[in-house]
């Protein structure tokens, strides 16, 4: 029997307003946790992100919070503010007739401004740890009136060395408040927590997902020592030459570093974080599914907003700190029964992780050095050569045939072949796979410079500061 919304207790109201949006059938997540949000029961849901975790949590709350009380009724607490925007921007989109406020609050914005809003009445308010603790030692947030906490990615809170501060906030809550932890791994540090802080929890488990040997292929790129990560990325999309991919890196400043050398490179790539706008964001969306630009930087936070059927290639530009957090990364491509392809950059230090991986995904992951000049330009000829199959079967080749004759006159025509084909291969091919120099230094020692490509350059999405 398929499950519906209505069936896990919400109003008929917020049903319908869900419905108009697109969402018919819950998760499993949402199946297994609402329930027990409504019957308010604390809670320890433990899946990977992209499994409907912030509606899980978010529809009890909009069901229960009361809009004609301008007090803070819910606190939901996120390791980023990438993640507090976003989640923000879902509760609003979830709620009916704009109703209840609901309040983002982080570092990187005029602390005044998120003061006045709290000053206006806010019911809901989503944020970093230590923003809450700012607000909360300067009096401008009270927790007197709470009845809900939530505590998403607390293994990122951990990670990130944020669990004090969560423990500070936590102890100055109500004591008769309803608490939610998510998290996509439970260690100790994450169960102890829990243990203090929740009252009898029920557990939700979601299992995550797994890689089928049979349509990712993993493959390691070892960076050589005293190289950078991005020296040893160009050559490696030179020869992978991925039709749409998402780079995984760690950190916001990262992305943005990573996409604008890219971009400066000539490759059609842009960046998806928590700064944009809802509508910014979905026009990156529709351009990527549409590959009018082929790949996109994003940190694992900002990517759970990123669904694409399509998707050739995963690069793990950084390694995740979980295994599982791997596990899910790649399982974004071989979907719907066709191959994909996950790459990682490995430095020496890390080639101990390669182990575990293959332990979790029960599959091998090839090690590969950094592609040589002469490896690249292999595959480049032989990509003109399949782009020459092509055309000779294309129906636009009469039109270029009296060209032919009239050079046939002087010329042999392998003669002009060849000039076409040096011609199409110099308008694609970086200029420094062809020079001298190139062609007489082939070694490993030599590896290929950052030069740029002649692809189409996406065009820079502005970046505004999200409400």
């Amino acid at each position: 029997m398929t499950l519906s919304f209505a069936s896990l207790g919400l109003s008929a109201a917020r049903v319908s307003h869900l419905e108009s949006l697109g969402y018919h059938e819950p998760t499993a997540i949402q199946a297994e946790a609402i329930p027990h949000l409504l019957s308010g029961r604390d809670l320890i849901g433990q899946a990977q992100t992209g499994t409907g975790k912030t509606a899980a949590f978010s529809l009890p709350l909009l069901e229960q919070v009361d809009s004609n009380n301008p007090q803070v009724q819910a606190l939901v607490i996120t390791p980023t503010r990438e993640l507090a925007i976003q989640v923000c921007q879902a509760m609003r989109s979830y709620r009916l007739q704009g109703r209840p406020k609901v309040l983002a609050v982080y570092g990187g914005q005029a602390i005044d401004r998120q003061q006045e809003q709290l000053r206006r009445g806010s019911q809901i308010v989503v944020g970093t740890p230590g923003r809450i603790l700012d607000l909360l030692s300067r009096g401008s947030l009270s927790l007197k009136d709470m009845a809900w906490l939530v505590l998403d990615e607390a293994d990122e809170m951990l990670n990130m060395g944020f669990i004090q501060d969560v423990e500070k906030i936590l102890s100055q809550a109500p004591a008769n408040r309803q608490t939610v932890f998510f998290s996509a791994t439970m260690a100790p540090e994450i169960r102890e927590l829990a243990t203090k802080f929740l009252q009898t929890p029920v557990s939700v488990t979601i299992q995550a997902p797994k890689a089928s040997p049979k349509q990712i292929q993993q493959i390691s790129y070892v960076v050589p020592r005293g190289w950078t990560k991005v020296r040893a990325l160009q050559p490696i999309l030179e020869i992978e030459d991925p039709e749409s991919a998402l780079i995984f890196v760690r950190t916001r400043r990262t992305a943005s570093e990573l996409t604008r050398q890219l971009q400066a490179a000539g490759y059609s790539v842009d960046e998806y974080h928590g700064d944009l706008s809802q509508s910014q964001r979905e026009r990156l969306l529709i351009r990527f599914r549409q590959q009018q630009v082929r790949w996109v930087v994003a940190t694992d936070i900002a990517a759970r907003g990123i669904h694409v059927d399509d998707l050739t290639h995963v690069i793990n530009f950084d390694l995740p700190d979980a295994i599982e957090n791997y596990v899910h990364r790649i399982g974004r491509t071989g979907r719907a029964g066709k191959t994909g392809v996950a790459i990682s950059l490995v430095t020496p230090l890390e080639k101990y992780k390669l182990k575990q991986i293959e332990r979790q995904t029960k599959q091998p992951v090839t090690l590969v050095k950094i592609p040589t000049r002469a490896e690249i330009a292999a595959r480049n000829l032989e990509r003109l050569r399949s782009q020459v199959r092509e055309a000779i079967t294309s129906e636009r080749l009469a039109s270029f045939l009296p060209i032919v004759s009239q050079l046939g006159s002087e010329y042999d025509l392998h003669t002009i072949a060849a000039a076409a084909l040096q011609m199409a291969y110099d308008h694609t091919v970086p200029a420094w796979q062809r020079s001298e120099a190139y062609s007489q230094n082939t070694d490993d020692s030599d590896r290929p410079t950052p030069m740029p490509r002649k692809k189409p350059m996406a065009d820079r999405t502005e970046i505004i500061e999200s409400p």
